[in-house]
């Protein structure tokens, strides 16, 4: 949960630490440790002490658009009065819930559901749904095309050289060449691989290669071969409030269709911009954002979202709490 989160819960040292993690979540510790200004070993024993409290998780995910992992369907959830967080705890529990959070708002719960195909998404939004006597309405948009990813986000705490070293070399998701190109699935062995490192971001290569019973350059190919091709990237997970970002929220955009590209490459440079995608639907472009504090949201909407090219309509849904980031229960680690 972002409630009773504090920044002093961290020191700056720490901060650091995560920064250079949010940008390479499998950054050697020597890297990280130039770039938090301390000792390699410094290093070590604080992200040991922060992953123990809770507080800082890397995971090892799959990237939907150049995989063929499934596809994204965002959700706006309305729960009967009263009963938000069972109808929450309830759909936390599908393993195609992505993320999930509470929020404030039009909206009472957003949900990222992850189908193989129509299906699938058929049964789990028609016939399996959890909880389904406690909703009262919903609406779905389905991700059509990204702008800018989790994993992407840069803290903006560290200076740009670090991004520059510690960063695999990818393109923005909107600077693609190859959105045309099927998805390619991984390999048996590429997805036993991200399976183990979904749980674990840092997970040794020995230590996955003993688990698959299989040889450790083995295990170090498959891992090289999906993130050279960016269909495996690492994720810091780690609530914003810890990072100096008091506030974090949904903002879901109607845009004239001649102008979302625009609209969609403008919003993903801003810092404020964690995930940002084009979708289906009366929203068509739709983000996952932070801010220092809530007096900064008045600013943000007439100076960013206001000066949106093709703007028709905008809507703001602020976390509450957040349940689950990258198909993690991230309100248990603490």
């Amino acid at each position: 949960m972002t409630t009773g989160l504090a920044v002093e819960a961290v020191d700056e040292v720490d901060r650091r630490i995560i920064a250079a993690l949010q940008l390479n979540g499998r950054a050697p510790w020597s890297a990280v440790a130039r770039w938090a200004g301390v000792s390699e070993t410094t290093v070590q024993r604080r992200f040991t002490a922060l992953h123990e409290r809770g507080l800082v998780h890397v995971v090892g995910v799959i990237d939907l658009d150049r995989t063929a992992a499934g596809s994204s369907m965002l959700v706006r959830v309305q729960a009967k009065p009263g009963r938000g967080w069972d109808l929450a705890e309830q759909l936390a529990t599908r393993p195609e819930a992505r993320f999930l959070a509470v929020v404030t708002g039009t909206a009472d719960l957003i949900v990222d559901f992850v189908a193989h195909d129509n299906d699938e998404l058929l049964r789990l939004l028609f016939t399996d749904l959890p909880g389904a006597e406690l909703i009262t309405g919903t609406e779905s948009v389905a991700v059509i095309r990204t702008f800018a990813s989790a994993p992407g986000w840069d803290t903006g705490l560290l200076p740009p050289e670090a991004a520059a070293e510690l960063r695999p070399t990818h393109a923005p998701p909107y600077d693609r060449a190859d959105w045309g190109t099927p998805p390619k699935a991984p390999g048996e062995l590429e997805t036993a691989v991200a399976e183990e490192l979904a749980a674990d971001g840092r997970l040794p290569v020995s230590a996955i290669a003993r688990e698959l019973g299989c040889s450790e350059s083995s295990v170090a190919r498959a891992m090289d071969r999906m993130v050279s091709r960016g269909g495996l990237q690492f994720r810091t997970l780690v609530e914003p409030g810890l990072l100096g970002y008091g506030v974090e929220f949904m903002l879901w955009l109607s845009i004239h269709p001649g102008d979302l590209d625009e609209a969609g490459r403008r919003l993903a440079a801003h810092p404020g911009t964690k995930f940002l995608a084009a979708a289906t639907g009366r929203f068509n472009l739709v983000g996952q954002m932070v801010l220092p504090a809530k007096a900064d949201l008045f600013g943000y909407t007439t100076e960013v979202i206001g000066t949106l090219p093709g703007l028709n309509a905008s809507d703001v849904t602020l976390h509450l709490a957040t349940l689950k980031r990258a198909w993690t229960r991230v309100d248990r680690f603490r």
